[in-house]
């Protein structure tokens, strides 16, 4: 079967809504990975640390450049994510549907090519 990720997508907004209700939402958020577990379906789910703690390595230049987070665009950062092993793009959409996220924020899905779909040198 197809893999899918489903990228968390967060705003300032959003993740002060989140932050606001965290013990609902990690409660909310356990029984949903319970859930995919029980259907046979999740592979992996990792949050992310706070961008503020992370690093940028820019390769505009020459020489790699590393300035410290948050990024230059905060408007949009990734949150974690839920790596999905079903059938169809459609299915991944429905689960995605369902990820207990607050107002304003997103869910990308993106599926992830199998190694023999992988250019071969």
């Amino acid at each position: 079967m197809p893999k899918y990720l489903l990228i968390m997508r967060g705003t300032d907004e959003s993740n002060a809504a989140m932050m606001a209700g965290i013990d609902e939402m990690i409660a909310t958020t356990r029984q949903f990975i319970d859930e995919m577990v029980k259907a046979g379906v999740l592979l992996a789910a990792e949050g992310l640390d706070d961008p503020r703690q992370g690093v940028v390595v820019d390769f505009s230049a020459e020489t790699p450049v590393v300035t410290d987070g948050p990024y230059g665009e905060t408007k949009e950062l990734f949150g974690g994510f839920f790596m999905l092993d079903v059938a169809s793009k459609q299915e991944a959409v429905e689960w995605a549907k369902r990820v207990p996220v607050a107002r304003g924020a997103k869910i990308e899905i993106r599926r992830v090519p199998g190694s023999d779909e992988v250019p071969q040198a």
